[in-house]
């Protein structure tokens, strides 16, 4: 087995470290220049006032606006990209049940205000979609008294 002679000498790797390593920064620098600059535009910051308002008016709890914003943008973000669909629908279904696992999970007749924000979300991001998830909201067995 033969070993091959370095043919650099140690300046030459010291500057070709440094190199790269300025070159890594700069793109981690740029990548999270990137991804916190998602600009809150003015329509996002109009729908988070809205959403604010109607969780307001039924006595909710209200997040932050910068929160809604963040979170829901101006289109909504995942809640509205199919609410309607089989997933979506199953995922809400799977939260209304009593908290157990595996075979002991079982649904249960939940409260009506659990399903109240999800509607207003839809509702102010969405209101082509609120239809449909209302007449599937209609469907469910819930309970309007209670807290």
């Amino acid at each position: 087995m033969t070993t091959v002679q370095e043919r650099q000498d140690t300046s030459e790797r010291k500057a070709l470290y440094i190199v790269v390593a300025f070159v890594v920064a700069l793109l981690m620098v740029g990548g999270l220049i990137a991804f916190r600059s998602a600009k809150s535009t003015t329509e996002a910051q109009q729908k988070a006032d809205q959403l604010i308002s109607e969780l307001q008016n039924i006595g909710a709890p209200t997040p932050s606006k910068e929160g809604i914003v963040r979170v829901l943008g101006n289109d909504g973000g995942a809640i509205c990209a199919d609410p309607n669909g089989a997933l979506s629908r199953a995922t809400l279904l799977a939260q209304l049940a009593n908290g157990a696992s595996g075979p002991g999970s079982r649904p249960v007749i939940a409260n009506s205000r659990v399903v109240q924000g999800e509607l207003l979300v839809i509702k102010v991001y969405c209101p082509d979609e609120l239809a449909d998830f209302q007449k599937f909201v209609d469907g469910l067995k819930l309970e309007s008294s209670g807290g």
